[in-house]
């Protein structure tokens, strides 16, 4: 029998996998935990409670988030709602405009923004840009082309169909009629233009599949068939952009329906300009991804190169700068992007994090200067019970922590500082469901869905339930407060002048606490948990141990309101409150940095147990930074 005493220090590893349970030679398995659900995890390796979420209103059918930052005071957020977007600025809506998009069509849109424009596309609809105009005033309108004098549209063409088909005009001017040697005409081509002998034409009827009236909007050549002849890419017939970006001052166009794997650069600074031109430098760009796999374009991101991901694959286009004759395009990993929704990409700390086909994982497509190539790092490879089909994801830069939000309603949160070696996840899960998060400034805004409500909230530092509602009175103290009717039903954890009283179910717009106060946090509850992995020997080569008996385990923590210890006898509140008492002469715990000391007797012959978990519901803060066991074991 001897004693070991074993000092965790950091919790870097995050929560791992039980697939890690056999590899207790690894770094992560002294780094790591069985189970970190609803904490946070800092760079330096503590583990806190999170923040509470404070609602800001209740949104019918609300399903995705959207940010906007014209500079860094002029920040607004975009709430995508079935045929409407409400615009909020500072928690306050502003504005709301009219869209095409259902329920069905949000989880497939995707966007970039330019100065004062946000640029929106969806592979089943004309493409709009959203702009903010002078007094806060906002406007919607679809994509508008430049148009030279001579009358053609500078948007992007293509050939579908068999490239053996001829057209033949009328006429060369005005009203004419165009007749294909086999069926080309759709009811939906009306309004679309096609380039066929120099000139352009716009489709005003469709006769037959073969025989369509149109108008001439530049002159033609010549009356003759030809087989040179192309339609506009973008159309109800042959479906519109996929994803888009802004890449070295040109419109990037990643995809489209019917061209999935095909790339549009727009003139230099002239974004609504596709002109092929004679191909100069500062001309548009146009070619497709081609290769031994299905490569549809998924997200096009800027960074250090223009990046394409696709179903199948991961490019690099590169060119410094970009232009016609010097483009390169490099099939870089094979990892995929999911179909089953657009998750855009998002950029840290100057990689780029994506999801990967599979829907089980989140790469990091990160360029290694020895290679001179991309590599996609598996990011969650240690926490993978954590990734089930992501539907949205987002960062904040301020705390280094990336949101992913799942389509089971859960949340995984990765702590990443690369630098540092700290890639850390932790489970995130509140009364209802997750279904979109976003950043806007320092603020991270989710959407959740508790019940048959749609709730627009932030987390918030300051409170420690979820769909919080706060009040103050600075003048003088209650025990009576309205504006509780968002909580109607619900049994409510409530904070009054930081002391938690007891739990109470909204009946009505109205709450009274057992006493007087001045500031109140009423919200419902949520459960933090910490479970550390089974211990194992110190001994080199060693494995788990068959039987050890845990003497003490001291905590050490930080800023600490209140600390729920299990260590084999049930939980027990192991903080000693600094006034005894009931809760209505008692300040309860205030925040406290110390050493907690628990004592523990009997063997645990099991050596998949861990030894002590953290659990509580109390609305309080909690943040442990360490943990040192002092165990007996035995052969």
């Amino acid at each position: 029998m001897s004693q070991i005493i074993n000092h965790k220090t950091n919790f870097t590893s995050g929560e791992v996998s039980e697939d890690v349970l056999g590899r207790t030679d690894l770094t992560c398995y002294d780094n790591g935990a069985n189970a970190l659900k609803n904490v946070f995890i800092d760079a330096i390796g503590g583990v806190e409670r999170r923040a509470g979420l404070r609602l800001i209103e209740k949104i019918p059918n609300a399903l995705r988030l959207i940010p906007f930052s014209f500079n860094t005071e002029q920040t607004y957020l975009f709430v995508v709602c079935p045929n409407l977007i409400r615009i909020y600025r500072s928690e306050n809506q502003i504005a709301t405009l009219q869209t095409p998009w259902g329920s069905d069509d949000i989880p497939f849109l995707n966007w970039t923004q330019s100065a004062d424009t946000l640029l929106v596309v969806h592979p089943d609809y004309p493409p709009v840009m959203i702009t903010r105009q002078a007094g806060e005033t906002w406007s919607l309108t679809n994509w508008v082309y430049e148009t030279s004098d001579d009358g053609a549209v500078f948007q992007p063409y293509a050939r579908f169909g068999d490239t053996t088909v001829t057209l033949k005009p009328s006429q060369t001017t005005g009203n004419i009629s165009l007749s294909a040697s086999a069926a080309v005409f759709e009811s939906a081509h009306v309004g679309v233009r096609f380039q066929l002998n120099g000139g352009e034409v716009e489709v005003t009827a469709v006769t037959t599949s073969q025989i369509a009236e149109a108008t001439v909007k530049k002159t033609l050549s010549g009356t003759s068939a030809t087989t040179e002849w192309k339609e506009a890419a973008f159309s109800p017939v042959r479906g519109y952009p996929t994803s888009v970006t802004f890449f070295q001052s040109r419109l990037v166009i990643g995809g489209s329906r019917d061209l999935p794997n095909r790339l549009w650069l727009s003139k230099t600074s002239r974004i609504m300009n596709f002109d092929l031109g004679s191909g100069n430098d500062d001309e548009a760009i146009e070619f497709s991804i081609l290769s031994d796999q299905v490569n549809a374009i998924r997200a096009v991101v800027p960074g250090r190169h223009l990046q394409v991901f696709t179903s199948g694959a991961e490019w690099m286009v590169s060119g410094d700068p970009l232009t016609p004759t010097n483009i390169q395009l490099k099939r870089q990993t094979l990892v995929g992007s999911p179909l089953y929704a657009s998750v855009p990409p998002i950029d840290v700390s100057g990689a780029t994090l994506f999801v990967a086909a599979s829907g089980r994982e989140v790469r990091e497509f990160l360029f290694q200067d020895i290679e001179q190539a991309y590599q996609a790092k598996n990011v969650s490879l240690l926490s993978s019970h954590l990734i089930r089909y992501p539907i949205d994801m987002t960062y904040d830069a301020g705390r280094r922590i990336v949101y992913v939000v799942m389509n089971d309603g859960t949340m995984a949160t990765l702590t990443n500082y690369r630098t540092e070696n700290v890639l850390a996840w932790s489970h995130q899960e509140t009364q209802g469901l997750f279904l979109a998060a976003c950043v806007v400034g320092s603020d991270v805004f989710v959407l959740t869905k508790r019940g048959s409500d749609i709730c627009l909230e932030t987390f918030d530092d300051t409170v420690s339930t979820d769909c919080a509602l706060l009040g103050e009175d600075t003048e003088s103290a209650h025990e009576l407060w309205s504006g509780m009717s968002p909580l109607m039903g619900k049994t409510v954890k409530i904070v009054a002048d930081g002391i938690v009283v007891p739990d109470a179910t909204i009946d009505s717009d109205y709450l009274t606490v057992p006493f007087a106060c001045q500031k109140i946090e009423v919200g419902l509850g949520f459960t933090h948990e910490i479970i550390p992995l089974p211990p194992v020997s110190t001994d080199i080569g060693a494995g788990p141990l068959k039987a050890v008996r845990l003497i003490q385990a001291r905590f050490r923590v930080v800023r600490t309101g209140s600390v729920e210890v299990d260590v084999g006898n049930g939980l027990q509140e192991v903080m000693i409150p600094k006034f005894s008492g009931n809760f209505l002469l008692d300040k309860d715990q205030e925040a406290q940095t110390k050493d907690i000391c628990v004592r523990a007797l009997g063997w645990v012959r099991d050596g998949m147990t861990p030894l002590w978990r953290i659990k509580s519901n109390k609305p309080k803060p909690c943040k442990i930074v360490s943990v040192t066991t002092e165990m007996k074991v035995s052969d």
